[in-house]
């Protein structure tokens, strides 16, 4: 079993930024594969990042790559994603997931999931 809280969120004015981590406890951290996924109120779940537990592989979504980056610290048993030049857009509920394969954290269907936390960015 492995436990996820996300922490970070907040209210944000657009072109600013915020730091979200993740924080894991339970199995051993650096097994598995880490990502990040949004909601929107009315929308449907979004992949937003996925790393793999060396750092060496990672993944972007469309809407976000060049503009947040996701880092892994398997010390610390915490993943990060840095938001930059926030837009009103990213504003929405923000999960982090784990999996131990990770084709199912890529398809949103990881088998740990954190509560959320929300990240708001007016204009």
């Amino acid at each position: 079993q492995v436990q996820l809280v996300e922490s970070g969120g907040g209210l944000v004015q657009a072109g600013g930024s915020l730091r979200l981590s993740c924080a894991a406890s339970g199995r051993t951290f650096s097994n598995y594969f880490m990502g990040w996924f949004r909601q929107a109120p009315g929308k449907e779940r979004e992949f937003v990042t996925a790393i793999n537990w060396s750092g060496g592989r990672i993944y972007y979504g469309d809407s976000v790559k060049g503009r947040f980056t996701i880092s892994r610290d398997n010390a610390k048993n915490t993943v990060y994603l840095q938001m930059n030049s926030l837009k009103p857009e990213d504003t929405a509920v923000y999960y982090c997931a784990a999996d131990a394969n990770p084709n199912m954290v890529r398809g949103g269907l990881a088998g740990y999931w954190g509560q959320g936390t929300q990240v708001t960015v007016s204009s």
